[in-house]
Protein backbone atom coordinates (compact mmCIF):
# COMPACT_ATOMS: atom_id res chain seq x y z
CA UNK A 1 0.00 0.00 0.00
CA UNK A 2 1.22 3.28 -0.42
CA UNK A 3 0.36 6.55 1.34
CA UNK A 4 -0.50 10.03 -0.33
CA UNK A 5 1.44 11.59 2.47
CA UNK A 6 1.72 11.65 6.20
CA UNK A 7 -1.67 12.89 6.71
CA UNK A 8 -3.47 10.98 4.67
CA UNK A 9 -1.36 8.17 5.92
CA UNK A 10 -2.50 9.10 10.02
CA UNK A 11 -6.27 9.67 8.87
CA UNK A 12 -6.66 6.01 7.81
CA UNK A 13 -4.66 4.91 10.93
CA UNK A 14 -6.78 6.69 13.00
CA UNK A 15 -9.76 3.84 11.69
CA UNK A 16 -7.68 1.11 13.32
CA UNK A 17 -7.43 3.08 16.71
CA UNK A 18 -11.34 3.85 16.44
CA UNK A 19 -11.97 2.12 20.23
CA UNK A 20 -9.57 4.62 21.53
CA UNK A 21 -11.62 7.39 20.26
CA UNK A 22 -13.57 10.01 23.05
CA UNK A 23 -11.81 8.53 26.17
CA UNK A 24 -10.41 10.64 28.92
CA UNK A 25 -7.72 8.71 29.79
CA UNK A 26 -6.09 8.24 26.47
CA UNK A 27 -3.18 10.51 25.56
CA UNK A 28 -1.52 10.61 21.84
CA UNK A 29 2.48 10.52 21.40
CA UNK A 30 3.87 11.58 18.49
CA UNK A 31 7.63 10.95 17.62
CA UNK A 32 8.77 14.55 16.08
CA UNK A 33 9.38 14.90 13.48
CA UNK A 34 7.33 12.65 10.90
CA UNK A 35 5.33 11.11 13.26
CA UNK A 36 3.96 14.60 14.71
CA UNK A 37 1.45 14.71 11.22
CA UNK A 38 0.88 10.90 11.29
CA UNK A 39 -0.69 11.99 14.92
CA UNK A 40 -2.31 15.36 14.63
CA UNK A 41 -4.52 13.41 12.72
CA UNK A 42 -4.74 10.44 15.06
CA UNK A 43 -5.17 12.43 18.13
CA UNK A 44 -7.90 14.51 15.97
CA UNK A 45 -10.28 11.66 14.77
CA UNK A 46 -9.51 9.85 18.82
CA UNK A 47 -10.76 13.64 19.98
CA UNK A 48 -7.55 13.52 22.43
CA UNK A 49 -5.14 15.47 23.06
CA UNK A 50 -2.03 15.72 21.76
CA UNK A 51 1.78 15.92 22.39
CA UNK A 52 5.14 15.20 21.60
CA UNK A 53 7.86 12.38 22.31
CA UNK A 54 11.64 13.21 21.63
CA UNK A 55 13.60 10.64 20.26
CA UNK A 56 16.91 10.49 18.82
CA UNK A 57 18.02 7.35 16.63
CA UNK A 58 21.81 6.72 17.09
CA UNK A 59 22.97 6.56 13.55
CA UNK A 60 25.94 4.71 12.31
CA UNK A 61 28.43 7.40 10.80
CA UNK A 62 28.21 7.87 6.83
CA UNK A 63 25.20 5.59 6.87
CA UNK A 64 23.31 7.83 9.44
CA UNK A 65 19.84 5.72 8.12
CA UNK A 66 21.14 2.52 9.81
CA UNK A 67 20.39 2.75 13.09
CA UNK A 68 22.84 1.41 15.87
CA UNK A 69 20.82 2.74 18.60
CA UNK A 70 18.49 5.60 20.18
CA UNK A 71 18.16 7.89 23.04
CA UNK A 72 15.10 9.25 24.77
CA UNK A 73 14.41 11.50 27.97
CA UNK A 74 14.47 9.91 31.19
CA UNK A 75 18.64 8.84 30.45
CA UNK A 76 17.19 6.25 27.96
CA UNK A 77 19.57 4.63 25.78
CA UNK A 78 19.56 1.33 24.00
CA UNK A 79 21.71 -0.23 21.30
CA UNK A 80 21.62 -2.46 18.49
CA UNK A 81 24.48 -5.13 19.22
CA UNK A 82 24.25 -7.00 16.38
CA UNK A 83 24.80 -3.64 13.72
CA UNK A 84 27.32 -2.38 16.09
CA UNK A 85 29.30 -6.28 15.89
CA UNK A 86 28.40 -5.94 11.97
CA UNK A 87 29.48 -2.87 11.58
CA UNK A 88 32.57 -2.94 14.01
CA UNK A 89 32.06 0.56 15.81
CA UNK A 90 33.83 1.34 18.40
CA UNK A 91 32.59 2.77 22.10
CA UNK A 92 34.64 6.11 21.13
CA UNK A 93 32.33 6.26 17.71
CA UNK A 94 29.12 4.93 19.73
CA UNK A 95 29.99 7.78 22.81
CA UNK A 96 30.52 10.29 20.09
CA UNK A 97 27.57 9.96 18.10
CA UNK A 98 25.73 9.96 21.88
CA UNK A 99 26.72 13.08 22.90
CA UNK A 100 25.56 14.77 19.07
CA UNK A 101 22.39 13.25 19.64
CA UNK A 102 21.59 13.73 23.56
CA UNK A 103 22.53 17.84 22.01
CA UNK A 104 19.83 17.59 19.39
CA UNK A 105 17.35 15.84 22.00
CA UNK A 106 17.35 19.01 24.10
CA UNK A 107 17.40 21.23 21.59
CA UNK A 108 13.65 19.93 19.77
CA UNK A 109 12.88 19.28 23.62
CA UNK A 110 13.38 23.28 24.02
CA UNK A 111 11.66 23.82 20.77
CA UNK A 112 8.81 21.36 21.40
CA UNK A 113 8.40 21.64 24.96
CA UNK A 114 9.01 25.56 25.28
CA UNK A 115 7.86 26.41 29.43
CA UNK A 116 5.07 24.06 29.95
CA UNK A 117 5.24 21.38 32.28
CA UNK A 118 5.69 17.42 31.13
CA UNK A 119 2.78 15.77 31.29
CA UNK A 120 1.72 12.91 34.00
CA UNK A 121 1.48 9.59 32.10
CA UNK A 122 0.84 7.32 35.17
CA UNK A 123 -2.44 5.86 34.42
CA UNK A 124 -2.92 6.70 31.15
CA UNK A 125 -3.62 4.47 27.98
CA UNK A 126 -0.61 6.64 25.59
CA UNK A 127 -0.56 5.60 22.20
CA UNK A 128 2.88 5.69 20.32
CA UNK A 129 2.83 7.59 16.57
CA UNK A 130 5.19 7.51 14.28
CA UNK A 131 5.64 7.66 10.23
CA UNK A 132 6.85 4.16 10.33
CA UNK A 133 9.36 1.63 11.48
CA UNK A 134 12.41 0.16 10.17
CA UNK A 135 14.16 -1.18 12.68
CA UNK A 136 12.21 0.13 15.65
CA UNK A 137 15.44 1.95 17.63
CA UNK A 138 13.83 5.33 18.07
CA UNK A 139 10.45 3.27 19.25
CA UNK A 140 12.32 0.85 21.51
CA UNK A 141 13.40 4.07 23.19
CA UNK A 142 10.18 5.43 23.49
CA UNK A 143 8.41 2.61 25.04
CA UNK A 144 11.21 2.17 27.92
CA UNK A 145 10.78 6.06 28.33
CA UNK A 146 6.97 6.25 28.99
CA UNK A 147 7.46 2.77 30.54
CA UNK A 148 9.28 4.60 33.22
CA UNK A 149 6.42 6.74 33.78
CA UNK A 150 3.98 3.80 34.44
CA UNK A 151 1.32 3.97 32.23
CA UNK A 152 -1.79 1.67 32.24
CA UNK A 153 -1.43 1.00 28.84
CA UNK A 154 1.21 1.63 26.02
CA UNK A 155 0.02 1.43 21.73
CA UNK A 156 1.96 1.22 19.07
CA UNK A 157 0.10 2.74 15.94
CA UNK A 158 2.17 3.82 12.69
CA UNK A 159 1.04 2.85 8.93
CA UNK A 160 4.23 0.93 7.59
CA UNK A 161 6.36 -1.09 9.55
CA UNK A 162 8.80 -3.92 8.95
CA UNK A 163 6.57 -7.32 9.70
CA UNK A 164 9.46 -8.59 11.75
CA UNK A 165 10.17 -4.80 14.16
CA UNK A 166 6.48 -5.59 14.51
CA UNK A 167 6.70 -9.09 15.52
CA UNK A 168 9.49 -8.00 17.92
CA UNK A 169 7.68 -5.12 19.80
CA UNK A 170 3.91 -6.43 20.03
CA UNK A 171 5.47 -8.64 23.59
CA UNK A 172 6.40 -4.94 24.79
CA UNK A 173 3.16 -3.50 24.20
CA UNK A 174 -0.39 -3.94 25.11
CA UNK A 175 -1.22 -3.46 20.92
CA UNK A 176 0.49 -2.62 18.16
CA UNK A 177 -1.66 -0.85 15.16
CA UNK A 178 0.03 -1.10 11.37
CA UNK A 179 -1.93 -0.57 8.79
CA UNK A 180 0.64 -2.54 6.11
CA UNK A 181 3.91 -4.81 6.87
CA UNK A 182 5.23 -4.94 3.31
CA UNK A 183 7.61 -7.94 2.71
CA UNK A 184 10.18 -6.81 1.50
CA UNK A 185 10.02 -3.76 3.47
CA UNK A 186 13.45 -1.62 2.36
CA UNK A 187 12.66 1.61 3.87
CA UNK A 188 9.68 3.11 5.00
CA UNK A 189 9.83 6.89 2.72
CA UNK A 190 9.78 4.02 0.11
CA UNK A 191 6.13 3.64 0.81
CA UNK A 192 4.99 7.19 0.36
CA UNK A 193 3.91 9.21 -2.12
CA UNK A 194 5.01 12.39 -0.36
CA UNK A 195 7.73 11.89 2.64
CA UNK A 196 9.55 15.13 2.28
CA UNK A 197 11.23 15.89 5.41
CA UNK A 198 9.15 17.23 7.88
CA UNK A 199 10.53 20.69 9.49
CA UNK A 200 10.49 22.08 12.93
CA UNK A 201 8.23 24.81 11.88
CA UNK A 202 5.80 22.61 10.63
CA UNK A 203 5.58 20.56 13.93
CA UNK A 204 5.37 23.97 15.73
CA UNK A 205 2.05 24.39 13.65
CA UNK A 206 0.81 21.35 13.87
CA UNK A 207 1.14 21.52 17.56
CA UNK A 208 -0.24 24.97 17.92
CA UNK A 209 -3.26 23.68 15.44
CA UNK A 210 -3.75 20.67 18.03
CA UNK A 211 -4.41 23.52 20.87
CA UNK A 212 -6.40 25.34 19.08
CA UNK A 213 -8.84 22.08 18.37
CA UNK A 214 -9.05 21.98 22.07
CA UNK A 215 -6.42 18.71 22.12
CA UNK A 216 -4.55 20.62 24.89
CA UNK A 217 -1.05 20.98 24.09
CA UNK A 218 0.31 24.59 24.07
CA UNK A 219 3.62 25.08 22.05
CA UNK A 220 6.09 28.00 22.90
CA UNK A 221 7.51 29.22 19.00
CA UNK A 222 10.78 30.16 18.93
Amino acid sequence: MLFKDRRFAGQLLAKELAAYANRSDVLVLGLPRGGIPVAFEVAKALNAPLDVLVVRKLGVPDQEELAMGAIAPHGVRILNKHVIKLMNISDEVIAKVAVQEERELERREQVYQGERPLRDLQGRTIILVDDGLATGATMWAAIIAVEKQQPAMIVIAVPVAASETCQQLEPEVDQVACISTPNPFYSVGLWYEDFLQTTDEEVGELLIKAANNGQQLFVRRE
